[in-house]
């Protein structure tokens, strides 16, 4: 593969034709105008998701963010890598509330102040409400910050039951249950009750 060239024709060392540079590290870096355009395409699927859902054509997106539909696939291959990047920063506050309850002094209070906040999330962003009941293997940060809420809450319903006032047959899998039903709920009422 060759270099991109500067006006005058000169190759840009260390550059390649996805508008990466790579640093010292092995991670490439975006040029400045390329991560404009990462950063454009984000916003505009964040806000997208979260009005209409995740179903919205990728093609609305990439006119949402002033980006041609290549460049919107170039950063983000595929809807799971997109749906990933848009809701990144939700996910790591998503397993933060796990360990912000866990600093809770009472469990039971910690376990209910946690439903309700992650149904809070869940409300407030419709994206976001079936983005906690689906998973993306291939994108591995997402999912280790899953991962890290899952085992947090692990540790939460353990301790809400040592409380006695969490029933003795609730598993954390439960949550994704409660979520599935909190997310329907949203969506039945979403016009009448915002």
């Amino acid at each position: 593969m060759t270099s991109p060239t500067d006006p005058a024709g000169s190759s840009l060392p260390g550059s390649d034709r996805t508008g990466s540079h790579r640093t010292g590290s092995d991670r490439p870096s975006l040029r400045a105008d390329a991560e404009r355009n990462r950063a454009r395409i984000v916003t505009a699927a964040r806000q997208v998701f979260a009005e209409r859902g995740l179903d919205v054509p990728m093609e609305e997106i990439a006119r949402e963010a002033g980006v041609g539909v290549a460049t919107l696939y170039r950063r983000f291959p595929t809807r799971a890598d997109l749906i990933a990047g848009a809701f990144e920063a939700k996910m790591a506050a998503y397993a933060d509330a796990v360990e912000q309850a866990l600093a809770e002094a009472d469990p039971w209070a910690g376990f209910c102040g946690y439903v309700e906040r992650v149904c809070a999330m869940q409300a407030a962003d419709r994206g976001f409400t079936h983005v906690l009941t689906m998973t993306f293997p291939a994108v591995k940060g997402f999912e280790a910050q899953r991962a890290r809420a899952y085992h947090g809450f692990v540790e939460l319903t353990a301790r809400a039951k040592a409380t006695g006032r969490l029933r003795a047959d609730f598993v954390p899998e439960d949550l994704v249950m409660l979520l599935m039903a909190n997310a329907g709920v949203i969506t039945a009422t979403v016009d009448a009750a915002p």
